[in-house]
């Protein structure tokens, strides 16, 4: 089945460039050109990824990610033509997978969708693994803390992954970017601290007495979570 790429954007002559040109590398596309409709074609056709504008009519994109965040773990990659590395930030900080400023080389696009499915499709054999209270499904792809699930994002997942088939060893920003390959890392690489940081916010993981994932400063940081029997 191909993969399904749902765009929102208002330029409507992009999207159907765009359309165009990924239907060609066997994406089913669809488009919205207003933020209302695009929801309404998330919830109905149940995409594989989302391509998403910032300035949009009515509400910009920063807020309709938090929005689908709240109920959805889709991957995002946000286009603007704000290239600035403070909205870049933003767009990691609200949920996004990837950003792309305009203008941009469809080509790029694509290998940047390519990665982040590849990210968001990320599996590491069918077992559990448990560390204390935290358990990790790696077929279901899903995460629980006491029972409850942990609502992650394709980054935070593959960030936690990578931590956790290393835990003890302390892995580098660099490391860590290489794994998360395809993310735009502008900002002396703040992207890696910021996923650490929403994932450490959703663990509960106090970063003075961490549980989960220590600070090693200067060196990156390192999963030291107690591996218990599931």
């Amino acid at each position: 089945m191909p993969k399904k790429i749902l765009i929102i954007d208002d330029d409507v002559k992009l999207n159907r460039l765009l359309a165009s040109f990924l239907k060609d590398f066997g994406y089913d596309v669809l488009s919205a050109a207003h933020p209302d409709k695009g929801l309404k074609l998330l919830k109905r056709k149940k995409p594989d990824l989302l391509i998403l504008d910032i300035m949009l009519p009515d509400v910009n994109g920063f807020e309709i990610c938090k929005q689908i965040r709240r109920t959805s773990q889709i991957p995002i990659i946000m286009l603007t033509a704000r290239g600035e590395v403070t909205d870049r930030v933003i767009g990691l900080e609200v949920g996004a997978d990837d950003y792309l400023p305009k203008p941009f080389e469809p080509r790029e696009l694509v290998a940047r969708i390519q990665s982040v499915l590849r990210r968001s499709q990320f599996l590491v054999g069918s077992q559990k693994q448990r560390f204390e209270r935290l358990i990790i499904d790696f077929a279901s792809r899903k995460v629980t803390l006491d029972g409850l699930p942990l609502e992650l994002t394709t980054n935070e997942y593959a960030t936690l992954v990578l931590l956790t088939q290393n835990a003890g060893r302390v892995l580098d920003r660099d490391q860590i970017l290489q794994h998360l390959s395809g993310i735009d890392c502008d900002a002396f690489n703040r992207s890696v601290d910021i996923t650490v940081s929403r994932l450490r916010q959703k663990l509960g993981d106090d970063p003075k007495h961490p549980v989960y994932i220590k600070t090693i400063w200067g060196a990156g940081y390192v999963f030291i979570g107690q591996e218990g029997n599931d």
